[in-house]
């Protein structure tokens, strides 16, 4: 065999490796996937790690019904054994850190496991199809070890952001900060009891962003009812309110620590510092009998 006849050889199998790297491919429990970028040096996940992915998801009609990057935050996940015979999470175990594919599941069965009704914009007999692009592959303690470090650098953002906050708006002086990083502002001293662990309290709210923007309030409803130290709320909120007295008004400013960390949630951005203005209303002494609590601050 001449060099011309083994650069024939050579250049056909590459072509051949592309062509099925990028063909469309069925596992033995019927699952479609189409692999984009694959290597195979790369960490692949196991089952109990936690995989980072941005996905695109889309119906059958190419309708996008999710997009991580214009959430801007890839989805973060435990890789579980699959539910099913062709499951999403059977598609995802075939990838590795830095892969690329779209994964192709039947909505039927989907919906038929997890037993909830199909919603309107997803037709009987259609697939569900994820183009994935895995950011990191991590085993639980390096995504704790991760977190962690990632947590002190935004308390110290926070901070930052708070102190910038409190100056601008000439709040220093009556400004208490705790030891936790968490601000009260107080603006009417009440004169009843403070509530502790256990207590039920009723009070009237308003949540915004630093901007100003109002992400929730309790104006123009009921009160909101809970019971203090049980975990229905932002651990901000726990603290906070056991700061004020019965009959108090004031704001607290919450470190994003202290609210809903890295994650969006609803109309808050990740690693929002937040701002509530609040009114205690009652302090329901040792009753610990849990109330309503609303979408925001609830966990």
């Amino acid at each position: 065999m001449n060099l011309k006849t083994i650069g024939c050889a050579v250049g056909i199998t590459m072509l051949a490796a592309a062509c099925n790297q990028y063909r469309t491919q069925v596992t033995e429990n019927g699952l479609k996937y189409q692999i984009f970028e694959h290597d195979e040096k790369a960490r692949k996940a196991k089952l109990g790690d936690i995989m980072t992915f941005h996905f695109v998801l889309k119906n059958g009609s190419d309708s996008t019904l999710r997009d991580t990057y214009k959430e801007g935050v890839p989805q973060k996940m435990v890789l579980q054994a699959p539910q099913y015979k062709g499951s999403f999470e059977e598609g995802l175990a075939l990838l590795a850190t830095g892969d690329s594919a779209k994964i192709s599941i039947s909505a039927d069965t989907l919906y038929a496991k997890i037993m909830q009704p199909m919603p309107p914009m997803i037709k009987k007999g259609s697939e569900l199809t994820f183009v994935v692009k895995v950011v990191s592959v991590l085993s639980t303690e390096e995504f704790q070890k991760e977190q962690s470090q990632a947590g002190e650098k935004q308390k110290a953002i926070d901070a930052k952001v708070i102190e910038d906050y409190i100056a601008k708006n000439n709040l220093k002086a009556k400004a208490i900060k705790t030891a936790s990083g968490l601000y009260y502002i107080p603006e009417v001293e009440g004169t009843g009891p403070s509530p502790a662990p256990g207590d039920n309290i009723k009070a009237h709210y308003t949540g915004k962003l630093l901007d100003e923007k109002e992400f929730d309030s309790s104006k123009g409803k009921e009160p909101l009812q809970l019971t203090v130290g049980a975990g229905m709320v932002i651990p901000g909120w726990e603290e906070g309110l056991t700061l004020m007295k019965k009959g108090s008004k004031g704001v607290l400013i919450i470190p994003s620590g202290l609210a809903y960390g890295p994650e969006t949630t609803g109309p808050i951005p990740g690693n929002s510092v937040l701002k509530f203005e609040m009114e205690l209303i009652d302090v329901i002494k040792g009753s610990g009998k849990p109330g309503a609590a609303p979408a925001h601050p609830a966990r």
